[in-house]
């Protein structure tokens, strides 16, 4: 994916610098490199030993990569970068498709997104299904795929890539963000004041460096709790400072939504 992103987004920067700037590039590869530390790093390979560690590979899957992807704007670059018969043969009849496109309309809606998110957050956390991803490994990744995923969904409408249509207002993001900050300090304060191991997987495991389960929990909830809300109001707070900005009358442009969906179209 990196070598296509990267084929793609050359061809647009020479075109359109202004529109894909390097940092756009910069982005996304580091988005990239955000998944392979949660997925193939010490972190993978210590995550059933810790919860703490578990927990931080959680935030990068779900708060720090899918950001990132979507700062890259990777629906043009990605396009413009597969050969040219893939894309007109394979890819092209799929974006045509209209129950496709019906379908990615609905998951765009921010509600879903926020729904899916907040799901998956919560049935992957409970005991039962969150031990279950432990003892398996093909569950593991189905829970890692359902993170990223919907992860993506969550962000989509929050970093609004080009060229992207705005579903809401941008003002909505703010409590859409801190909606999930709630929901996320919920489920941190669960992990760090229960006083009870909620996951007896821990128990049965070797101790790292003599860190007992119940700290180690209480140490994954402050992870999840602390650093975890930056995220959230980290963006929501840079959207506010946005809209209070004063904005001069000669710099402000409505977006012209129909010129920015011709664009792709004229270039393929």
């Amino acid at each position: 994916m990196a070598v296509i992103y990267a084929r793609g987004f050359r061809r647009l920067h020479a075109r359109m610098p202004r529109r894909f700037p390097w940092w756009r590039c910069g982005a996304f590869m580091s988005g990239l490199s955000v998944l392979l530390i949660a997925i193939a790093s010490p972190l993978a390979a210590f995550d059933d030993l810790l919860l703490q560690v578990h927990m931080t590979q959680h935030m990068l899957l779900m708060f720090a990569a899918p950001p990132l992807i979507w700062l890259g704007a990777p629906q043009i670059p990605l396009l413009r970068g597969l050969p040219a018969l893939v894309a007109r043969r394979v890819v092209g009849p799929l974006i045509k498709s209209g129950p496709l496109r019906d379908g990615a309309a609905f998951l765009a809606q921010p509600a879903v997104c926020w729904i899916a998110f907040s799901a998956a957050t919560w049935v992957w956390h409970a005991p039962g299904p969150y031990q279950l991803a432990l003892r398996s490994e093909g569950w593991h990744e189905f829970e890692h795929w359902c993170f990223l995923s919907s992860a993506l969904l969550f962000w989509w409408p929050v970093v609004q890539p080009w060229p992207s249509h705005p579903r809401w207002p941008r003002w909505a993001m703010v409590p859409y963000l801190l909606l999930a900050d709630v929901q996320n300090t919920v489920l941190s304060a669960l992990l760090t004041f229960s006083g009870r191991v909620i996951y007896p997987y821990y128990e049965s495991v070797p101790r790292l460096a003599g860190i007992t389960p119940v700290n180690d929990q209480i140490a994954a909830g402050l992870i999840m709790w602390v650093p975890g809300s930056l995220f959230f109001l980290i963006p929501a707070a840079a959207i506010v400072f946005n809209l209070l900005s004063p904005r001069k009358a000669a710099n402000y442009r409505t977006p012209d939504l129909r010129r920015d969906w011709a664009a792709p179209a004229q270039m393929r």
